[in-house]
């Protein structure tokens, strides 16, 4: 009796001490001696000290920022990428068995991976295919890591930075082209109004009298202001008829 009394706070205390809590969103690993013996779904469970142990595996998706990464691309032009890759543990015993630390490995690898895919596209490429040389990113990685347990969502790049002196160039070469597309704008403009003055002449002269309308209109218009001084230029037949009745009288 006495020897139940004193192992009796002793069994409480290693009772207490194999209870497990389990979030919702996690996952135990549990081993028993040494050799993987199941998955701790989430609430209380029991992992007997010494004997058994376990390790939390957190499910939810996580976010890895890539670092900046050097790489050349395909015309040998050199870059800085970076990138954030989206990723969940879609298998708990294989992210912790079959790798040794998950998080640093998809990391890893996608930095690597980041700087192959780069260097298999042009510069044109890359600037303005983003969203496929990531999925192409994501698609390498994804497979990789199905080893793992690891199920990667998406990849996502933010930066591609530039040396300054190609900057520089591109910014020349920006400037050219809107500069050469001012110039056929205004061009095509002056051809535009040519042919339209070309066919309000062609439409005055086959009209009678229209071309007589018209000026009486542009006076009309002119006389609006009495700040304006008109010019009338009389036609120089008038003229000469004039001089013809001064010289009969």
């Amino acid at each position: 009796m006495t020897i139940l009394i004193f192992l009796l706070p002793f069994l409480l205390m290693l009772l207490l001490a194999s209870i497990k809590q389990i979030n919702q969103y996690q996952r135990g690993v549990k081993f028993t001696l040494g050799k993987y013996t199941g998955i701790m779904e989430p609430g209380w469970r029991i992992v007997i000290p010494i004997f058994q142990s376990y390790q939390k595996i957190d499910m939810r998706i996580k976010a890895v920022d890539v670092p900046n990464q050097e790489a050349i691309t395909k015309d040998n032009i050199s870059v800085s990428v970076n990138a954030v890759i989206y990723y969940r543990v879609a298998s708990a015993n294989k992210a912790v068995i079959e790798v040794e630390n998950f998080y640093y490995a998809v990391s890893q690898l996608a930095q690597t991976t980041m700087r192959n895919v780069v260097g298999e596209v042009t510069l044109d490429e890359l600037l303005s295919n983003r969203v496929e040389t990531a999925e192409k990113i994501r698609a390498i990685v994804d497979e990789a890591t199905d080893q793992w347990g690891v199920v990667v969502s998406s990849v996502e790049l933010k930066d591609v930075l530039l040396p300054e002196d190609l900057k520089r160039v591109i910014g020349k070469q920006a400037e050219a082209e809107r500069e050469r597309r001012a110039v056929i704008i205004k061009a095509e403009g002056e051809v535009a109004a040519a042919n339209n003055l070309a066919a309000a002449a062609k439409t005055l002269s086959e009209s009678e009298g229209a071309l007589h309308l018209r000026t009486l209109n542009t006076i009309n218009d002119i006389s609006s202001d009495q700040s304006n001084t008109i010019i009338f230029a009389v036609p120089i037949e008038v003229l000469r008829a004039f001089e013809r009745h001064n010289k009969k009288e």
